[in-house]
């Protein structure tokens, strides 16, 4: 029986298509995870249907739990507290994930921790380095394009944030339009190394003042191209295409965090989302870091920048130490943000 010398915290996922449950020690060690994807249920959608998600979840949440208990040999009387992601995501996901974590942090007298999903992608960053404040994250995925300012720790400050598509929903809808399967990220970083950005689209939004992006008129041009050149015959290069497409995502990602990191010094930026996966977007990040001075570049394990439990363990870690609690009406904030920072 462990004597609570370590924080061990249970954490769950349940926000989108993923399905996991982890064990964490004290934030930044994965005793175990097991996680249940739903992609191919979802592929021949093209994207995620909210109600096959929250059924799949359902099915598959006890399995997961079983799994990091029985790898781990550990048992509820280990845990320090349960950590859930509330928001955001789909609604009927997240109350798959609150309600089991509710249910047995009642019934074992845990502490239950509620934990926003994108402080768990900021936090991934622990299982590379820890992180040191005041800090800048880059947070990229299917959902969220965000820069957030962290002055402290457990304290999350909006200075920027899409006006439309998030990148990674915008790299999932272009590549439909390349019959690519979903989702289409990977495959279309695979593409873009083979060709050139030869069609130069639109960087929006890329020198206004502010810190905020746009991604749907580079979709919609993307989008127009392709239909232009099959209406009048032309057969257009694929991989010049996703290389054209991902530049000018990385130009602007990179430019608006550039400029926000002389506004705002900081000892990191933190690189964390689905999309940080993307490996033109960190090496570009990589090597204009390597020209800022007392600059870290903290990068999310690739692992870890998909959804997933243990990044749910190292923001809850944190939030528990910081008093952070929820009580059995906690519900699910499928439209949960945090807050823009006061100028």
């Amino acid at each position: 029986m462990n004597e609570k010398k370590d924080t061990i915290i249970l954490a769950f996922e349940s926000s989108c298509d993923e399905t996991s449950v982890a064990l964490v020690k004290n934030g930044s060690e994965v005793l175990a995870q097991s996680t249940a994807t739903q992609i191919k249920s979802h592929q021949r959608f093209g994207g995620v249907v909210p109600e096959v998600a929250s059924r799949h979840h359902i099915e598959q949440i006890i399995g997961c739990l079983d799994d990091v208990f029985q790898e781990t040999g550990l048992g509820y009387g280990d845990l320090s507290a349960i950590a859930v992601t509330y928001g955001p995501g789909l609604v009927g996901a997240l109350l798959v994930g609150v309600s089991a974590a509710k249910a047995l942090a009642f019934a074992h007298d845990l502490p239950l921790v509620p934990v926003n999903h994108m402080a768990g992608h900021i936090y991934a960053a622990r299982y590379s380095a820890p992180i040191e404040f005041p800090a800048l994250a880059l947070l990229v995925s299917g959902g969220h394009t965000e820069l957030v300012y962290m002055p402290k720790e457990n304290e999350y400050q909006i200075i920027g944030e899409t006006r439309d598509d998030a990148c990674g929903e915008a790299f999932d809808k272009i590549g439909r339009v390349l019959g690519l399967n979903y989702p289409a990220g990977k495959e279309i970083d695979e593409l873009a190394h083979q060709g050139k950005d030869t069609f130069n689209f639109p960087r929006a939004m890329e020198k206004e003042e502010n810190f905020d992006f746009s991604f749907s008129g580079l979709k919609s041009a993307f989008i127009n191209t392709v239909h232009h050149a099959d209406q009048i015959g032309e057969k257009l290069s694929k991989v010049d295409l996703a290389a054209s497409f991902q530049q000018s995502v990385v130009d602007v990602l990179s430019e608006k965090t550039l400029r926000a990191l002389q506004k705002y010094p900081v000892k990191q930026l933190i690189l964390a989302g689905g999309v940080a996966a993307n490996s033109e977007l960190r090496a570009r990040l990589k090597e204009e870091c390597s020209k800022l001075s007392d600059l870290a570049l903290v990068e999310a394990p690739l692992k870890y920048c998909g959804d997933n439990a243990a990044m749910i363990g190292a923001a809850g870690y944190v939030a528990y130490k910081h008093g952070v609690r929820a009580d059995m009406s906690l519900n699910a904030e499928p439209g949960l943000e945090f807050s823009w920072l006061s100028e």
